[in-house]
């Protein structure tokens, strides 16, 4: 803004409405006194200043602008009509002005002489603020270093205070503070430890970890300059930033020789204690096979006798007993108790079989049920039972196995069943969601849920652990047959499939047994 001091009106005028033309914000006053005021509120670039006015004359007035620290800036130019003598000329510089023109003026030439003289007001006001900004920084700075170096000196205190070798280093590589502990492997506080020759290669790579600024961290042999040994270390080097730019480095190396001792040791033990077992797993293997072989033997050489002891005992009952009905009874429980011991033998047979490696492969399971109730023709009819197979999914089994599974069930449900009650058995599926037997039904789920329910005699559930056991019965030898096996049998089958199996019953009201089956398994042999 520029101001025009001048006691006549007739001269601010026209001078307002030129520098007004040529864009120039103009401020005015008719006297010395007036013009102090304004410029006491106002910045102005550029005071064009009467040298004739009353009262305060303009060298008076230009003294005391000059005398205000707001207006070191502003730049005077006199104007005089009269006092154009150089005395007056030679005042007017001294006062403080920066020009003196006489009257009439040049327009143009005022104008050019304010318009310099406010480009150059510009100038320092923008020097003057760049000037304050970087005072300003000066100041940020020196707080920032201050704190710095507070930190720093924090930050070696806490270093002085570890049970571990600390340090710190500067984004150059160079070591710049170490604790106490580090002299007990180095004399020379800018130099690392000597390490192990078979860890001499941690000088290569420390270098490349501070130029791509990531944390280091490797396991070291130091030597102690006491004992001169080596000693196990983690050394440790992270990066600290301030404004995510690296402003130094912290490292440790802490102790962990006995760790690593121990360690060792145990990795030998562990290497000692493996071997021992890879021998006992071979001899193990050795002897399952022998006991496989003796299986077998032993239910052959078993068997031999049991059914010569059988056939003499029906031909003896025939051609010798026939008028006897005592004798015949007691050999008819002799028969029977042979044929138990026959149906025992073949059951352990079936048991120790399961160890023997199988391969999955899909299955008609609609087709294996139908044929093992082929097997049960005669018992079916005689207790006027009623079996409802539903569409059963195919998936993959082992179909020997799966069918000794269904086989079981179905011979259980058809032996427990209530005194002059026809039996009703019942087998269905359902793809779920997941391995559980409580699992949502899924249509696209890769396990399937089937269902062999009954109606027999049922079970207490509290004895639901049991009857999964091999030898383990429920119910009275006497009053049903079996030997107490054929469940363990088919739990064994259900692990060999990874699935599971359970059971839900009711004294008298019959049982329902629940299998939980793959859809698809490994296409790899499966072993015990």
């Amino acid at each position: 803004m520029v101001l025009i001091v001048d006691d006549r009106p007739e001269n601010i005028l026209p001078l307002k409405k030129i520098l007004e033309l040529h864009k120039f914000s103009v401020d005015t006053a008719e006297s010395g006194e007036e013009a102090l005021k304004k410029v006491l509120k106002t910045n102005y670039s550029v005071i064009i200043l009467d040298v004739q006015m009353p009262g305060m004359d303009g060298f008076e007035v230009a003294n005391a602008i000059t005398g205000f620290s707001r207006s070191k800036d502003t730049s005077i130019i006199f104007l005089s009509a009269v006092n154009t003598e150089k005395k007056f000329i030679t005042k007017g510089y001294t006062s403080g002005g920066v020009d003196y023109l006489t009257k009439p003026v040049d327009p143009d030439i005022l104008v050019l002489k304010v318009k310099t003289l406010h480009r150059l007001y510009e100038q320092q006001q923008e020097l003057r603020a760049v000037q304050d900004s970087l005072r300003n920084e000066v100041d940020v700075r020196k707080q920032a270093q201050e704190e710095l170096a507070d930190r720093i000196q924090e930050l070696r205190l806490v270093l002085a205070s570890l049970p571990q070798m600390a340090f710190t280093v500067a984004t150059n590589g160079r070591i710049e503070y170490v604790n106490e502990h580090w002299f007990n492997y180095s004399a020379n506080p800018t130099a690392f430890p000597q390490t192990h020759h078979d860890d001499d290669d941690i000088g290569n790579e420390w270098p490349i970890y501070l130029e791509k600024g990531i944390e280091f961290t490797r396991e070291v042999r130091l030597k102690e300059i006491a004992s001169g040994a080596y000693r196990y270390h983690l050394l440790r080097i992270i990066p600290i930033k301030q404004q995510d730019v690296i402003v130094r480095w912290v490292g440790t190396f802490t102790d962990i020789h006995p760790q690593k001792l121990a360690a060792e040791l145990l990795e030998e033990q562990v290497a000692t204690r493996t071997s021992e077992l890879l021998l006992k797993n071979s001899e193990l293997e050795t002897t399952n096979h022998e006991l496989q072989q003796f299986t077998w033997v032993v239910s052959h050489d078993l068997k031999e006798p049991l059914r010569k002891i059988q056939l003499l005992h029906d031909l003896i009952k025939e051609k010798y007993l026939k008028e006897n009905p005592e004798a015949i009874s007691y050999l008819d429980r002799s028969i029977r108790s042979s044929a138990r011991l026959s149906g025992l033998i073949d059951d352990l047979l079936s048991y120790s079989q399961l160890a023997m490696p199988a391969v999955f492969k899909p299955t008609d399971l609609n087709k294996l049920i139908d044929e093992v109730l082929v097997d049960f023709d005669d018992t079916i009819s005689k207790k006027k039972a009623v079996i409802t197979v539903d569409k059963l999914p195919i998936i993959d089994t082992i179909p020997g196995r799966i069918r000794q599974v269904f086989q079981n069930l179905i011979s259980n449900a058809l032996k427990f069943s209530r005194q002059d009650v026809a039996p009703i058995i019942t087998i269905s599926a359902e793809i779920i969601e997941s391995k559980r037997i409580d699992s949502e039904p899924a249509p696209s789920g890769n396990f399937c849920r089937f269902l062999v329910c009954d109606n027999g005699i049922g079970f207490d559930e509290k004895f639901l652990d049991r009857i999964f056991i091999i030898f383990q019965r429920l119910n009275n030898r006497t009053s049903y047959e079996g030997t107490g096996i054929g469940l363990a049998i088919a739990k064994k089958n259900i692990d060999k499939h990874n699935g599971l199996i359970s059971a839900k019953s009711r004294v008298d009201e019959g049982t329902c047994f629940i299998l939980i089956l793959p859809v698809h398994q490994m296409n790899e042999p499966i072993a015990n």
